[in-house]
């Protein structure tokens, strides 16, 4: 959620205004691919999504405990879900918008897709939600691979699309725009009240994005269960992640080079596994330094703001331009306009942003849904 809040910190502003330059060429590390591959930035959402799936056992095992029944639970889970949703799309319309603007690929609305299914999918069990995990995968894969290609001659230039981002062969049945996914949003979204005719989403994102996502989310469940229930050692279960996320690596590379491409905008069943992957083995690092050194204090700031995400997430979308023309008018003259003022303006709404989350730890206030 930091990472998300820090718009990049401000290094990928750097990089463009200094051409040629060492920050230019790094400047990927907090810039999105623009098809196919992964850079850490890549990386935050599934994370994101992830840990949501983490929550769910824990969450819902409390429940349990004092009584909740299925029924309850289930309408917990639904009214959540409608709720991230609605929030999404809100967060999506901006004040230059004629109409609201109902679009789903917003990270809380690719939660609240497919949160209610997480739920159902958990109260039924681990092998449930294995067996639900492959039949997403491969399901997702026939569901790409059956729809047509384009024509020969195809315009993609009217899509926005850049020919380096182009695949061929089997491949190409996740090109950007012309496929599965983004046939299903010409229809869906224009069933609802528009300004004008939606065709393609620019950056190539899906709505449908929250199928495959759903498995992202019930890997982290399955991994909460382990954590929480297995009576390993906490080094061995520590180790026993970085095993599971070099495997899930592997496999999402292999189906990448020969089964479907890796792709982040549309979720591709590759992507779950080598996101997957990546995600393990963070969260393989950070259980060794908390659980097996004890060394708590040291994401004490991550604390903060995740008992509060919901809130940095809102703050930064709602406030975030409000608080760097505030910062411009009362920081020194140059601080947000020399050759560091991205970063110092980007950082220091950031600062705001821990700061007002750290308040509300203090007042033990917290936002939830």
């Amino acid at each position: 959620m930091l990472m998300m809040a820090s718009a990049g910190f401000g290094l990928a502003e750097l990089g463009k205004a200094n051409p040629g330059t060492l920050w230019e060429k790094s400047s990927w590390l907090v810039s999105h691919v623009p098809w196919v591959g992964c850079s850490p930035w890549d990386l935050i959402q599934p994370a994101f999504m992830f840990m949501v799936g983490m929550a769910v056992p824990l969450s819902y095992w409390k429940r349990q405990e004092r009584g909740d029944g299925v029924l309850s639970m289930g309408w917990h889970a639904l009214s959540r879900a409608v709720l991230l949703v609605l929030l999404a799309v809100v967060l999506s319309t901006r004040s230059a918008d004629a109409m609201t603007n109902w679009v789903f690929t917003n990270v809380l609305a690719q939660i609240g897709l497919g949160y209610f299914f997480l739920v159902m999918l958990w109260r039924m069990g681990p092998e449930m939600e294995v067996s639900a995990i492959l039949v997403i995968l491969v399901g997702y894969w026939i569901y790409f691979y059956q729809y047509p290609l384009p024509a020969e001659g195809f315009d993609w230039a009217a899509w926005k699309v850049k020919s380096e981002d182009l695949l061929g062969g089997v491949m190409a049945h996740w090109n950007m725009h012309a496929n599965a996914a983004g046939e299903f949003d010409r229809w869906f979204l224009n069933l609802f009240p528009r300004s004008e005719t939606f065709e393609f989403n620019t950056g190539g994102y899906q709505t449908l994005n929250f199928v495959p996502a759903l498995a992202t989310m019930l890997g982290g469940s399955l991994t909460s269960r382990f954590l929480a229930r297995s009576r390993k050692s906490m080094a061995m279960k520590a180790g026993l992640l970085v095993g599971a996320g070099v495997i899930c690596l592997f496999l999402g590379t292999m189906l990448g080079l020969f089964v479907c491409p890796v792709v982040k905008r549309i979720w591709t069943p590759s992507w779950v596994l080598f996101s997957g992957g990546w995600v393990l083995l963070m969260l393989a690092a950070f259980y060794w330094v908390v659980e097996v050194w004890g060394w708590r204090k040291l994401v004490f700031p991550l604390v903060v703001v995740g008992m509060n995400s919901i809130f940095i997430y809102v703050m930064s979308s709602l406030s975030r331009g409000w608080m760097s023309g505030a910062l411009k008018a009362h920081l020194p003259d140059g601080w947000t306009s020399g050759f560091w003022g991205p970063v110092v303006e980007k950082c220091g709404v950031l600062a705001v942003l821990w700061l007002l989350c750290f308040w509300l730890y203090r007042q033990r206030a917290f936002l939830r849904l």
